[in-house]
């Protein structure tokens, strides 16, 4: 019975000690530290990796996690420049960069970060008015994120971004604002409305300027036209007329011609023209010119007469 007491104290007092041996040994993931301490002070920080330590003498004072972290803050109370006051919540991104500064440099960083966070805010909106304030975003991001940044560094914590989640003015500023966007929409939707109607009449009265422009030519290459068939047609008539002139002219001519080859005496001819005076008589002429010889003519006609009668005598 002693021997197996003694035999069950051993196997207990080696599985204590590889108990103890056991949490010695520690395995740091990425993206993780572990600050260690030996007899309380400040002994190392470890990286990812296997590492040991000396049980009873040196310990595990914090772990920190090295990813970017993302932290919403709840609203706070801001007052701006106007005297407006606002309810503005923050996101702050940050990333722990140094894990020793991080576990002595302040006792709740969260807690530190959500105070600064807030006083940094009042301050840069403390200088701006309400109309700034809602459309400076990226400016008063840049000042707080800075600004943080700055304070932050002892603690080891590297603020890579700060964005104004949300920005609530008074329900009465809010109702003021949404009147002004809708007397601003209506007041857009009147000069589209005006602009759109000046095109249209402008349209219009293009068309309607073009279309007197096409009446115009049209009426321009109808009179043209009309102009071109008159002067070929008095083109041809004159071309006519000169024709019938011409074969007159030549009628006569080869009449004369026709004369002379037959020998014809004086008589002869004095009839032929007694004959032109006729049909001259017989004319649409309102004037005649009669030759200064017309008394013999007339008493050559008076013989041809005294013939004529004989032979019906006869």
């Amino acid at each position: 019975m002693e021997n197996m007491g003694i035999i069950i104290a051993v196997i207990a007092f080696i599985v204590v000690v590889l108990c103890i041996l056991a949490s010695c040994v520690k395995i740091v993931p990425q993206a993780k530290a572990m600050v260690l301490e030996r007899l309380g002070a400040y002994r190392d920080t470890w990286n990812t990796g296997l590492h040991f330590k000396i049980p009873f003498i040196e310990r595990i004072a914090k772990r920190v996690n090295l990813k970017e972290q993302v932290v919403d803050f709840p609203p706070q109370p801001v007052i701006t420049k106007d005297n407006v006051t606002m309810q503005i919540d923050t996101v702050v991104y940050f990333q722990i960069t140094d894990p020793k500064l991080f576990a002595y440099g302040v006792e709740n960083p969260i807690m530190a970060i959500e105070n600064l966070t807030a006083t940094t805010l009042r301050n840069i909106l403390g200088e701006m008015e309400l109309d700034e304030t809602l459309t400076s975003r990226e400016v008063i991001n840049t000042k707080m994120r800075s600004a943080l940044d700055v304070a932050t560094d002892p603690w080891g914590i590297k603020v890579n971004r700060v964005e104004l989640k949300n920005i609530m003015p008074p329900k009465a500023i809010q109702e003021a604002m949404e009147k002004q966007m809708k007397a601003e929409r209506e007041r857009r939707e009147a000069i589209l409305i005006a602009e759109g109607e000046k095109k249209s009449t402008i349209l219009i009265a293009e068309g309607k300027k073009e279309s007197a422009i096409l009446d115009a030519e049209a009426e321009k290459q109808s009179a043209i036209l009309k102009a071109e068939a008159e002067k070929e047609r008095r083109i041809r008539e004159a071309e006519g007329q000169a024709e019938a002139i011409l074969k007159v002219q030549q009628a006569n001519a080869d009449g004369i011609r026709f004369l002379k080859e037959a020998g014809a005496d004086e008589s002869v001819l004095t009839l032929k023209s007694l004959e032109a005076l006729g049909t001259l008589a017989n004319g649409r002429a309102t004037k005649i010119v009669v030759p200064s010889d017309i008394q013999g003519l007339a008493s050559l006609a008076t013989s041809l007469k005294a013939i004529v009668e004989d032979k019906n005598a006869e």
